[in-house]
């Protein structure tokens, strides 16, 4: 009997094992209960493609609705140019796509925070659709207004596995020199309720 031993170079031994780890981190930024803030998303009819399925490019806007509603209800950020002390940048936009959505589906956008830094703030994002079921989803005003955290009841009308997951980071300036500035701590303060020890 022959026996054969595939032997591997160096290099293609570490791109495995990167690979591996690679996947492993990104099966974790699937789960829901790594996501600290949730707030529903409606689809929209123009959202869909010719496939029927929310186009690729939407999701985008959908985890920058989720990240600016936080930084307006919970930080204090100042929308206008004239009067706001601190700009945010996005200098990163990252998806990776695991199964599609579409219209009507209300599914949910979910928020955490990875790193905070003197004047960056790198966020981890997802996306969860709602569970196939014939009872309607129950979202209502202040849903959609306030949004909910981690634990709310609300969350089991979604499945725990993201459909789209996906990272961004924004660099804050000053709204005259467009140089970084420091984060108002106040900012900082809503920003670290969002911090996931899993992210560290």
């Amino acid at each position: 009997m022959v026996s054969w031993t595939l032997k591997l170079p160096t290099r293609n031994v570490r791109f495995l094992a990167t690979s591996s780890e690679n996947q492993r981190v990104e099966d974790l930024h699937r789960h829901q209960e790594v996501y600290k803030y949730f707030l529903p998303i409606q689809t929209r009819w123009q959202d869909n493609d010719q496939y029927g399925h929310v186009n690729n490019v939407v999701y985008h806007s959908y985890f920058d609705t989720i990240i600016n509603h936080y930084l307006i209800r919970y930080c204090g950020l100042k929308t206008g140019l004239l009067t706001s002390p601190t700009v945010g940048f996005m200098v990163t936009n990252q998806c990776t796509f695991h199964s599609p959505v579409g219209f009507p589906q209300i599914p949910v956008g979910a928020l955490a925070v990875e790193k905070v830094g003197y004047s960056s703030v790198h966020y981890r994002l997802a996306l969860f659709p709602p569970k196939p079921t014939k009872e309607l989803l129950s979202v209502n005003h202040q849903d959609l207004t306030e949004g909910f955290f981690s634990g709310h009841s609300k969350l089991t009308q979604f499945d725990d596995l993201a459909c789209t997951t996906g990272s961004s980071t924004h660099v804050f300036v000053n709204p005259a020199t467009n140089k970084p500035m420091g984060l108002p701590e106040d900012f900082k303060r809503g920003l670290l309720r969002l911090m996931n020890p899993a992210f560290v």
